[in-house]
């Protein structure tokens, strides 16, 4: 018997939102939904079909989809993804969810009162070099793991500091909520559970209200530890992922475009010591994140099953970075 197809919205018509939008199946996305009718127009036309263009949330859920894609600034994330729930529609949301804890405690009751999923956009976990790595981790031919180190940053551009990311009302904060988030969720999803958050938050160069420099230091009750730099003062665009096992080494660099042919490097030790084997896994195609991770999404709402990442990773996150912007004094 053939399937139905998940029918979606989407809140939020900007640069993720087109993203988004590509990553669909044709003819799948019933509405768009964004506060300035032009963006919301253009991307209904590039869609085509019938997609309806709208600036009302109530009329874009008129249109009956089973999920909604919400993609709008961060600090509107949380309540449009509340509404959505209220309204019956299973949810995924842009990192990071919500721009606080209180508000992420709200999406994780309104989706139990409904019986709703929410899958929660860390995208990083879909690039290739990541699938990679994880099928490498879990053939435990790594060992046991014992640390991670992760850097992430970029430089920003003339005005960034003029940009919403700037302004903590619309963000939620700085560099730690921006691109921090991803090194939090990718580095729970090898180490798992934190018990031990040490971190702080400094403002080097732009000048903003929010953080351009985060500085964390993650530990799990085995001891295993995160060391985590995300920065806007990086002025070549950088991606750096180390994992450490006792008998092995990966190490995930650059995304693509402006941060470098992505690459896993797969280092292994041998008996002697000495030089590891040595393989190298080059994806220059680009990657289809946005796409697998949508599937993924579609299969948790076929199968009813919880996403992961969902709202207890997202929590888990927001719960870091909570932590580490009041031991910096900014909350």
């Amino acid at each position: 018997m053939e399937l139905k197809p998940v029918r979606f919205a989407i809140v939020g018509c900007g640069l993720i939102g087109g993203k988004r939008a590509g990553a669909l199946p044709a003819g799948s996305l019933t509405a768009v939904c964004d506060v300035i009718p032009e963006r919301a127009a253009a991307l209904a036309a590039k869609v085509g079909g019938q997609c309806v263009a709208t600036t009302s949330l109530p009329e874009m859920l008129d249109t009956n989809p089973d999920a909604v894609i919400v993609s709008t600034l961060n600090a509107n994330l949380g309540q449009v993804a509340l509404a959505c729930l209220q309204a019956g529609k299973h949810v995924l949301v842009e990192k990071p969810v919500t721009i606080s804890l209180a508000e992420m405690d709200e999406l994780v009751a309104g989706a139990a009162a409904k019986n709703l999923l929410v899958r929660a956009g860390y995208n990083h976990r879909y690039h290739p070099a990541f699938q990679q790595a994880r099928r490498i981790f879990e053939s435990g031919v790594l060992g046991p793991l014992m640390f991670i180190r992760a850097r992430y940053g970029h430089g920003g551009r003339v005005g960034y500091d003029k940009e919403w990311r700037s302004d903590p009302k619309l963000s939620g904060g700085g560099e730690l909520i921006d691109q921090g988030v991803h090194l939090i969720d990718l580095a729970g999803w090898f180490l798992g559970d934190w018990t031990q958050i040490d971190g702080f938050v400094n403002t080097f160069f732009w000048n903003m209200p929010v953080d351009d420099n985060a500085f964390l230091h993650l530990c799990n009750s085995s001891g295993q530890t995160a060391w985590l730099h995300a920065s806007c003062t990086e002025w070549k665009n950088l991606f750096s992922f180390e994992i450490y096992g006792k008998v092995g080494k990966l190490h995930i660099e650059g995304l693509g475009g402006s941060y470098g042919v992505e690459r896993l490097y797969h280092y292994q030790m041998l008996p002697q010591m000495g030089p590891p084997d040595t393989l190298i896994y080059e994806f220059p195609r680009g990657d289809d994140s946005w796409g697998l991770e949508t599937r993924e999404f579609v299969e948790d709402i076929r199968l009813g099953r919880q996403p992961t990442p969902g709202l207890k990773e997202a929590r888990a996150v927001m719960y870091v970075i909570d932590t580490v912007y009041r031991k910096s004094g900014s909350l």
